[in-house]
């Protein structure tokens, strides 16, 4: 298990180093989507719902094709499983993105979240710790929770 989180940190600086893990400069778009592939994983396995919403935020917010999409989130779904926590993720975010970029990350995180009608506290826990290693301020993060709770087409709780 280590073995590959030092791998993925390796290929994360070295880029080139694997060609499958090899998005040019999206090293934290691999660390992004496998915090997204995190949140949606808390409450066992996905839905379709949420595995949609992922396609369709990765397709969106990063500009990929559907193929690339996939390419990335199956190669976040594999980092996921290997990782023991968050901070490797976002550390490696921390380094490449700034404020506004962090910033939509947890947005992101948050539209996950809310993507089969309900905030579990776990849930809500996770976009807490992520959003703090991302140097997201709580008046932030709840400013985005409120603000996509209010885009939901029913009222989710939390």
């Amino acid at each position: 298990m280590l073995d590959g989180l030092r791998q993925f940190i390796a290929d994360v600086v070295s880029p080139t180093a694997h060609a499958e893990r090899s998005f040019d400069d999206t090293g934290y778009r691999l660390a992004a989507t496998a915090l997204l592939v995190h949140v949606i994983s808390l409450d066992g396995e996905p839905s379709e719902t949420e595995k949609r919403k992922l396609h369709s935020l990765i397709e969106s917010r990063f500009g990929l094709d559907p193929g690339t999409a996939d390419r990335l989130i199956a190669s976040a779904m594999k980092v996921e499983g290997e990782a023991v926590d968050l901070y490797h993720f976002t550390s490696v975010i921390m380094r490449s993105v700034d404020e506004a970029g962090r910033l939509r990350i947890v947005e992101m995180m948050w539209e996950l979240v809310y993507a089969d009608g309900r905030v579990s506290e776990f849930e809500d826990n996770v976009v807490w710790r992520a959003a703090d290693l991302l140097a997201v301020s709580s008046r932030e993060r709840i400013d985005l929770k409120h603000s996509v709770a209010a885009r939901q087409p029913a009222a989710a709780g939390g």
